[in-house]
Order: structure tokens, then sequence, then C-alpha cells
């Protein structure tokens, strides 16, 4: 079992139902107005809620970081490839999907995911043989994102990319060198978007399954940006392009 914090990631787990909530623990001295959705989303899903001393959350926890809620839950179930195939299958949107190669750090993967979730991607691929996260720090991280986000562990990154192409998706590697700018790609169609990690970039076993590759204009000198902040870019131009109303102003 694990102990989930906060209310913001306990909410986004409870609604999801991709973890068994054993119990949410909810501080005495919590105010009424800040857990009363998460009570009410508990009452909706038939998931115990009680009320304990904030001081035994304390004792539980890294100190006061949990923000007056805990979670006592099984570990979140990653999300079956055949799954996210039916559901790609079912939508009317042409898909978005974001695949993250040589990621380290549990922070950095929430921040990734929070923002995947915000700018409208339908999933996120990691490869199976690097996950060794600690999924609490993950949600954290992540604002919830990680609790509802389709999120596939692949032990065969060419099957799953195999298996996309089947579907019309095409895969962009996003690499420094590249000789076409993201700027002027159309990313409104079924795509995929490979980021590697600032310190090795995308493996080359990685690069022979991608279709093309883009990069970020920089200015000339710039450092490499680091995979959140590369992934945040991609997402947000193709969340752009989607957008009808993208050239108006406001």
């Amino acid at each position: 079992m694990e102990q989930l914090e906060g209310k913001i990631s306990i909410q986004a787990a409870v609604e999801a139902r991709l973890r068994k909530i054993e119990v949410v623990l909810i501080s005495q001295g919590a105010r009424e107005e800040k857990v009363a959705e998460l009570i009410e989303a508990c009452a909706r899903t038939g998931v115990p809620v009680k009320r304990v001393p904030g001081a035994d959350l304390d004792r539980m926890t890294h100190g006061k970081t949990h923000g007056g809620a805990v979670a006592i839950c099984t570990p979140r179930t990653p999300t079956k490839l055949e799954d996210l195939l039916r559901a790609l299958d079912a939508s009317a949107e042409p898909p978005l999907l974001l695949l993250l190669e040589g990621i380290d750090d549990a922070r950095n993967l929430g921040f990734t995911l929070r923002t995947a979730d915000a700018l409208g991607a339908h999933g996120v691929l990691i490869k199976k043989h690097v996950w060794d996260f600690d999924g609490v720090d993950v949600s954290r991280s992540s604002s919830g994102a990680y609790e509802r986000l389709p999120l596939v562990l692949v032990d065969d990154a060419a099957g799953a990319l195999g298996e996309l192409a089947r579907r019309g998706v095409k895969a962009w590697g996003c690499i420094g060198g590249a000789k076409r700018s993201a700027w002027g790609i159309d990313l409104r169609g079924p795509i995929l978007l490979a980021v590697g990690g600032e310190k090795r970039g995308l493996s080359g076993a990685m690069r022979d399954l991608c279709d093309g590759f883009l990069r970020i204009p920089m200015r000339p000198g710039a450092t490499s940006l680091s995979l959140s902040h590369a992934a945040a870019i991609l997402l947000a131009e193709a969340r752009r392009q989607r957008t009808p109303s993208a050239g108006a102003t406001e």
C-alpha cells in the first residue's frame, strides 16, 4: 500500500478509480471549504473518510506536506497499450501522444505529465525498463495528472509504434540538429512526439523508429532544454495548431 498525500492528488485518484483506496484520512483541523470537494468525491465513489488529528498525519508523512489529507491506497495501475489503442480508436480527435526517453527524476516526470494533461495529450509512453519512480512523488508533482492521464510502460517500443502507425500516427523525434522547425510542421494530425533527456537525447534505437525529426528553434549558442520544458513547448505548439481560434486575438 502507498500513502498518497495532498487533496488534489487524492481527489484525482478517487475520481480516476485506478487505485484501490482503503481510506482517506483528513485532518480534524482542515477547513471545511478546503476539503468539501474531496469528501463529496469520496461519497460518490464509496471511499471511506476518517477524521484524525493533524499530528497523526504529520507522523505518517514527512512533516506537514500532506496539506491535511492522506490516502491509504494501492499503487496506480499503468495503462495497458491495448486500452490506450481502444481509447484512441473511439476518440473523434486525432491522437496526440508523448513518448519520453531518458527521464530520471520523479518530479520532472510529474511536471511533464501535468503539462501533457493540460495541453490535451491522449497518453504518455515510457520505456518499462527505466520505470523506477516513486508513484507518490510523481503524483504530487503532477498535481493529479498522473492519476488520470493514460500512462503506458512499453517493453517493445517498435511494436507499440507499429500499432500506432497502423492507426496513422506519425512519430516525430525532437533532436537539436533536425533541419525542420516544429513551427513549420503540421502537428494537427495523428502524431507522437518523442522527447529524450538532456543528458543523452533520443537513443539511436528510438531515432530509427521515428518517421521524421523536428527541433525547437532557439537562439544561437543556447544550451539544451530540459525534457519537461521541451515537451511543454512541443505540446503547446500542437495545441495551438489544433485550436481553431488560435490565430484570433483576445
